[in-house]
C-alpha cells in the first residue's frame, strides 16, 4: 500500500491513511487503494472489527485533495489519469452500504469535508480533544456529496447541523459529542486506550450478533416500527443458525466466558 497502512492484528483490522503531508487528504489513487482495503476487510472472516484513522496528530483526514484536483484540471485531457473513483464512495467507504462489521473512527485531528463524511460512515467515533469536524465544501464551491448532506441530518439535531452545513463552520470535538456525533472525547494521550476499550467491548460480544445488530438497525431505519419489527435480515438468519447462538446461553449457565467462533455454516 502506498497511501495507507493496513494491518491485521488478531480479530482487528487497523487502517491508517498515510498522507500526513497533505493532512491525510485523498486523491483518486488513495481512494482506490482504500476501496481495496475495505473489500479485503469485508471478505476476511477472521476480522471482526476495524479501526480507521489518519497518520500523525494533525488530521484524521482533511477530505478531498483539492490541490491535486486543481493540478489535474490544468493538464490537457490526454494527460490526466484515466481512473474512475470507486463506486463505494469517498475513501471506499461512504457509499458502502453492505458492510455490517463494526467500524471505529479514531479521530486524531481535523476531520473535514470527506474526512468528516468517512467518520460519519463509521459506527463509533472516538475523538481527541483537539479534533475538529466540519463539512466545509460550500466554502470551495462544492457540497458534501459523499453522503455527508444525508448522514449528518440523520445523525444530529437538524437545526444545529444545518447551521454547520450551510456555513462550513467547524465544530469542536466536545460540540460534536454534545450533538451525538461522537461517542467519546479524550485527551490526546488517551486516544489509543479509549479506542482499544471500545474494541475490547466489541470483541467480547458474539460477532454474528454484532453484525446482525448493525444490519437490522441500519436497514430498518426508514421503516415504520411495526414493519421494522417484522423484518429479518440475512445476518440475523445466520446468527440464529450459528454455533455461537448455542454457545452464548451455555457459557452464561456454566458461568464461564464464551468461546465465540463467528461460524455460521
Amino acid at each position: 500500500m502506498e497511501f495507507c497502512r493496513y494491518e491485521k492484528k488478531g480479530r482487528v483490522a487497523y487502517v491508517t491513511i498515510t498522507r500526513p503531508e497533505v493532512m491525510n487528504s485523498l486523491h483518486v489513487h488513495a481512494n482506490l487503494e482504500l476501496h481495496e482495503v475495505w473489500d479485503d476487510f469485508a471478505a476476511d472472516d477472521d476480522l471482526w472489527v476495524a479501526v480507521f484513522t489518519g497518520e500523525g496528530e494533525r488530521a484524521f483526514s482533511a477530505g478531498n485533495d483539492l490541490k491535486f484536483t486543481a493540478q489535474q484540471s490544468r493538464l490537457p485531457a490526454s494527460e490526466r489519469p484515466r481512473l474512475a473513483w470507486p463506486s463505494t464512495g469517498f475513501g471506499g467507504l461512504t457509499s458502502r452500504f453492505d458492510l455490517f462489521k463494526p467500524l471505529i473512527a479514531r479521530v486524531n485531528g481535523y476531520a473535514l469535508g470527506g474526512g468528516f463524511e468517512m467518520a460519519l460512515a463509521c459506527d463509533i467515533v472516538v475523538a481527541a480533544e483537539h479534533a475538529r469536524f466540519g463539512l466545509t465544501e460550500p466554502r470551495v464551491g462544492l457540497i458534501a456529496g459523499a453522503n455527508g448532506v444525508h448522514r449528518l441530518p440523520r445523525q444530529g439535531p437538524l437545526k444545529a447541523v444545518m447551521g454547520h452545513m450551510l456555513t462550513g463552520r467547524h465544530m469542536t470535538a466536545r460540540r460534536a459529542y454534545e450533538l451525538g456525533l461522537v461517542n467519546e472525547v479524550v485527551p490526546r494521550e488517551g486516544l489509543d486506550e479509549a479506542v482499544e476499550g471500545w474494541v475490547a467491548d466489541i470483541l467480547g460480544c458474539a460477532p454474528l450478533s454484532v453484525r446482525s445488530t448493525k444490519e437490522t438497525a441500519m436497514r430498518a431505519l426508514h421503516l415504520a416500527l411495526p414493519d421494522a419489527s417484522r423484518s429479518v435480515f440475512p445476518w440475523e438468519m445466520r446468527r440464529r443458525q450459528s454455533p455461537d447462538a448455542v454457545e452464548g446461553p451455555r457459557a452464561f449457565a456454566e458461568k464461564r466466558d464464551p468461546n465465540w467462533t463467528g461460524a455460521w455454516e
